[in-house]
């Protein structure tokens, strides 16, 4: 059992280029440098900033894709905090061949994600692998940081399977889960509580 010693809120980036061209971007040789927030997108990272100021929020860690690093930076703006810190391990989750199609090719991974959480089909980087990675960050936050509020900033995908883990369900039921908007914030877990993983 894990007693957590930090408040951990998980924010999705706004808007991006690539939702507004209804393509799927998680190869992080494009993602990491095209693709960055909308004008809408800029405008959700701001008013989630403007809405979690009472929050408190110490750090602010973000996947290395351009449309997080440009939500945590406006978000560490309207709250006058450090520069968020980038992690590879908040990455997009990488969707293999169907890079740059439509975005209803996601539909065709969930259905399988809920069927077989190590399905790596057509490239696809399964939904456990998110899972550990995602929760690796945690553990190393855990590890470094006592009595913070940590942001962690990051994609749709990534944050819903490593949500899965705090809800106690496979990580290929994760679409299970409310779905989480452009630009949200939302609270993972409170520091005191318990999970056993």
């Amino acid at each position: 059992m894990t007693v957590f010693k930090n408040t951990y809120m998980i924010m999705r980036h706004g808007q991006s280029e690539a939702n507004v061209a209804d393509i799927v971007v998680s190869d992080p040789k494009i993602g990491c440098v095209n693709f960055g927030l909308s004008a809408l997108g800029k405008e959700q990272a701001k008013q989630a900033a403007i809405g979690c100021r009472d929050a408190q929020i110490d750090l602010i860690y973000c996947s290395d894709f351009m449309r997080t690093r440009e939500t945590a930076d406006i978000v560490a703006k309207v709250l006058a905090l450090n520069s968020p810190i980038k992690d590879i391990r908040l990455r997009e989750r990488y969707f293999g061949d169907y890079e740059g199609l439509s975005s209803l090719s996601y539909e065709a991974v969930w259905e399988k994600d809920a069927l077989d959480s190590d399905q790596a089909e057509r490239r696809v980087e399964s939904t456990a692998c998110v899972r550990a990675r995602t929760l690796d960050v945690i553990a190393d936050l855990e590890c470094r940081h006592t009595d913070k509020v940590i942001l962690l900033v990051s994609h749709g995908d990534a944050l819903q399977i490593l949500s899965s883990a705090f809800h106690h369900i496979a990580s290929g039921l994760h679409r299970t889960l409310p779905h989480h908007e452009t630009g949200e914030i939302k609270t993972l877990i409170r520091r005191g509580a318990s999970k056993t993983f």
